[in-house]
């Protein structure tokens, strides 16, 4: 068990240990304000973390500036084997992480919390062994000249990481940076901080002071900081679309590279030769309703072949019924609570429209949890929306809760067309048992991340990224390491 985790053992004791504390240069270092943060469940205050404005922001990315030669100077294969050392590590004390990460974002320990801990720590894992790939090429140009290509850390990165899975999202941007040789200034989210304190703090043990910080604080007064700060050399975020245009135009007034993963709102297609007992389960995973349908490649969308389209219907009702909804750390558990009352309200407005729209049916699955120690303010039903107009709100926007639309359709044609009508384009499924569907579907449909008869969540080493509105760039394999992360440098040698 990692120094931190034995230091505090006890989840509780974990939140009050960052009581309105950065992590900066190796060390704690206490912020003049905080910011509360609630227990989803219970509406009770969870803790206070800190609230960074601009000083606090610039500490950190001075201290990754400074740590910056250092690390690079050392040789990517052994900055890898630091970095797997971290994941590792992370993995022995994942069930600590686990449940902290339970308390403050009201996601269940048994379905997500747990599973997300250990996928992080798999990404650590992963890149820790890409050291070896950060290498360049050699040019034919010229017999009297040596050309040559080399990769170089780009310097400092800014990742500004969500509160819906904050651990994976944060492993997937610092992990190739790492590697590649950059120092890293996090910006958790102000939601759902300690979780990520505890990881980084676990991870930090394995880098030299300095070489990965984290801060917390609001988007006006620590990420607007952040993002506009003159030494960020790279600015890597994962959150909503509409934050997402104002990174890319902080990044785009200085001119520094910038990837985004922002919204979704993802088709899925079920053909009428799929098996329903592949295409049901698979549905309910699609839509992350573990997650309180709180992703980004949400399965929001689901277009169900007329002839199927009524036993699709009872049979994902009836496995939705089934779910338990209630207290995130109670391991009988299935689906927590949505992440707070501002998002909470987001999902019962869409719901309301789609309640409001003549001809439309909207039908709540499972129960509401009876436990007086609950506050009933943030648990949502799983819904699903029928007979919608494809022009309805919630059809068009990411809702980020879980709430489902699902269209019936009999030309293959007119789904495809569809599917692919909208502003977004980062995942989309088809469930078929025939290949020449499945071919001809992954090849039509505008998405980044499309799936044939399964609905998984980010791997690592599987590209994962979108189209449109949804963002720019990739992650999760060497590729998006050595396009995000480092810089290529052409070198030209006479030999005369």
């Amino acid at each position: 068990m990692s120094q931190i985790a034995c230091q505090f053992p006890d989840p509780q004791a974990v939140i009050a240990a960052y009581h309105t504390l950065n992590l900066v240069g190796g060390a704690r270092v206490p912020t003049a304000a905080g910011l509360d943060v609630l227990n989803p469940a219970t509406g009770a205050l969870l803790g206070t973390a800190a609230a960074s404005g601009p000083v606090e922001t610039d500490a950190a990315v001075q201290a990754a500036k400074a740590a910056g030669a250092a690390w690079a100077a050392i040789p990517a294969r052994e900055r890898g084997k630091r970095v797997a050392a971290a994941g590792r590590a992370l993995l022995e004390n994942f069930e600590l992480v686990a449940q902290v990460l339970a308390r403050e974002t009201g996601k269940a320990i048994r379905t997500e919390c747990r599973g997300e801990v250990k996928t992080a720590a798999d990404i650590l894992e992963f890149y820790g062994g890409l050291g070896s790939e950060l290498k360049g090429e050699t040019i034919p140009y010229s017999p009297r000249m040596l050309t040559m290509t080399t990769r170089e850390p780009l310097g400092v990165v800014a990742a500004i990481v969500p509160w819906n899975v904050p651990l994976v999202l944060m492993m997937l941007k610092i992990a190739p940076a790492l590697v590649a040789g950059n120092t890293v200034v996090v910006k958790a989210s102000e939601d759902a901080p300690f979780a990520t304190y505890l990881a980084a703090e676990i991870v930090m043990e394995h880098l030299p002071a300095g070489v990965l910080n984290v801060i917390n604080g609001d988007g006006p007064n620590c990420g607007a900081a952040l993002t506009a700060h003159p030494d960020v050399a790279k600015i890597t975020f994962t959150g909503s679309e509409e934050v997402g245009e104002i990174v890319y135009k902080a990044g785009a007034e200085r001119i520094v590279p910038v990837s985004l993963e922002l919204g979704g709102k993802s088709p899925m297609i079920v053909c009428a030769d799929a098996k329903l007992e592949k295409a049901v389960p698979g549905a309910i995973a699609g839509m992350r309703f573990t997650r309180q349908g709180q992703s980004c490649t949400a399965s929001s969308r689901i277009y169900v072949h007329e002839s199927l389209y009524d036993a699709f219907l009872d049979a994902i009702v009836a496995d939705l019924n089934a779910l338990k909804i209630g207290d995130p750390l109670d391991e009988t558990t299935d689906i927590g609570t949505i992440i707070n009352a501002k998002q909470a309200k987001v999902v019962s407005d869409y719901v309301a429209k789609a309640e409001a729209t003549a001809g439309a049916k909207v039908v709540r699955c499972g129960q509401m949890p009876a436990d007086a120690a609950l506050s009933p303010d943030l648990f949502a039903m799983p819904t699903l929306l029928l007979d919608l107009p494809e022009d309805h709100p919630c059809l068009r926007d990411e809702i980020f809760g879980p709430v489902a639309a699902i269209q019936k359709w009999s030309d293959y044609e007119d789904v495809i067309a569809k599917a692919n009508d909208s502003r977004y384009g980062l995942a989309a499924s088809v469930w078929t048992e025939d290949l020449s569907t499945a071919l001809d579907a992954t090849s039509r449909l505008n998405a980044g991340y499309v799936q044939v008869n399964q609905n998984l969540t980010i791997q690592p080493n599987v590209s994962y990224g979108g189209f449109g509105r949804s963002g720019l760039g990739k992650e999760a394999s060497l590729e998006a390491m050595l396009a995000h992360f480092t810089r290529s440098k052409t070198i030209v040698i006479a030999m005369d």
